[in-house]
């Protein structure tokens, strides 16, 4: 089970290094006249996140659960493809890729990588949802992945038509 911890230390890694580049672009952002959005339910995906993870640490340990082959390599594949899919949204959107929602007023969405493809109008939360349900399966944190992949359903909810409001503001916004 060490190498499942290990795991789970370099998501959060990731996610660190995803805070460092989200702070940076924010302040780019925010200097060329970028506005915030749904600023109230930010805290709410960041205790979401966070508890993600400490429930991948804390239910396999509780539970006892065992390391199953079959769904845990797998979940594993989905883990690496949803980090893929995420980064590639990262390169994407450049300085304009935020955890926030903030748009420039006049700059039109990014229409590049993953963003060309209009069915997927969204591929950074395609890639939040599969890794939410995926890494605590790495391990059978069932429970886990259930609670994250609800209460993110309910959060999306709220953060993708906040965000498709956002970016539909006037130029003059």
């Amino acid at each position: 089970m060490n190498w499942y911890y290990l795991l789970i230390a370099a998501v959060a890694a990731e996610r660190v290094a995803e805070l460092a580049v989200a702070r940076r672009n924010s302040a780019w952002t925010l200097v060329r006249g970028g506005v915030e959005y749904g600023r109230e339910h930010y805290p709410w995906m960041v205790a979401l996140h966070t508890g993600l993870l400490v429930g991948c640490i804390l239910e396999p340990g509780v539970t006892a659960s065992p390391f199953i082959p079959a769904l845990g390599w797998t979940a594993v594949v989905l883990v690496a493809a949803s980090q893929a899919l995420r980064w590639w949204c990262i390169r994407s959107l450049g300085p304009y890729w935020n955890t926030r929602v903030i748009v420039v007023p006049g700059v039109p969405p990014v229409r590049r990588g993953p963003y060309r493809f209009p069915r997927l109008r969204h591929p950074n939360y395609v890639a939040v949802a599969v890794e939410g349900a995926a890494l605590p399966l790495v391990h059978g944190a069932w429970l886990t992945a259930l609670i994250f992949t609800c209460a993110n359903a309910a959060l999306m909810s709220v953060r993708i038509p906040c965000e498709d409001t956002a970016l539909r503001q006037p130029a003059t916004a």
